[in-house]
């Protein structure tokens, strides 16, 4: 056993315990956990909890891309709802933290219908880092939305919208029509 496998198995391991015990009805979903999800390179999701983690994918982009929608919509206004951007900036940081989750090796395109591109798991360090991108740009555009500096959130949400961007540019599938 190489020396990655034993610290990837040791994480999991640790994980693992810290993580509570299930209630039954948790114990049952397919959706598989964290833990499962970082484990995904040990051992293959079934087709049913790949399936299961495309859609919280979906859904979870769904969100994400509301709550852009929301905060662009808010930022093009002469007084704009800063109520309304917090909660959309809290959001999309919330959600940034799962996004690298939500692409284990085994949910892409030959799984079932997904927007989500081969190159993903093709390219998995550079997409990491735009993932991990992603998620610092949330969070920061969360940090300038809690201050309220209506300058300061404008430019923190346009350097949210260049990593989404440079992401989709590259891993995203063109919707069809």
């Amino acid at each position: 056993m190489n020396s990655k496998t034993l610290i990837l198995l040791c994480g999991v391991a640790l994980l693992a315990a810290c993580k509570q015990q299930p209630q039954a009805d948790q114990a049952k979903s397919v959706t598989p956990s964290a833990e499962t999800r970082i484990a995904a390179a040990a051992a293959p999701l079934s087709h049913d909890q790949a399936v299961a983690v495309m859609k919280e994918r979906h859904e979870g982009m769904e969100k994400i891309g509301k709550a852009t929608k929301v905060a662009g919509q808010q930022l093009k206004l002469s007084s704009p709802d800063m109520n309304a951007i917090r909660k959309s900036a809290a959001t999309m940081a919330e959600l940034a933290s799962k996004v690298q989750s939500w692409f284990p090796e085994g949910t892409g395109p030959d799984v079932g219908k997904t927007r989500a591109k081969a190159e993903i798991w093709q390219k998995p360090e550079d997409f990491a880092l735009k993932a991990h991108d992603f998620k610092t740009a949330a969070q920061q555009f969360d940090a300038a939305a809690k201050r309220g500096d209506l300058t300061e959130v404008n430019g923190a949400f346009a350097a949210t919208g260049k990593t989404c961007k440079a992401c989709h540019d590259l891993y995203r599938a063109p919707e069809k029509h």
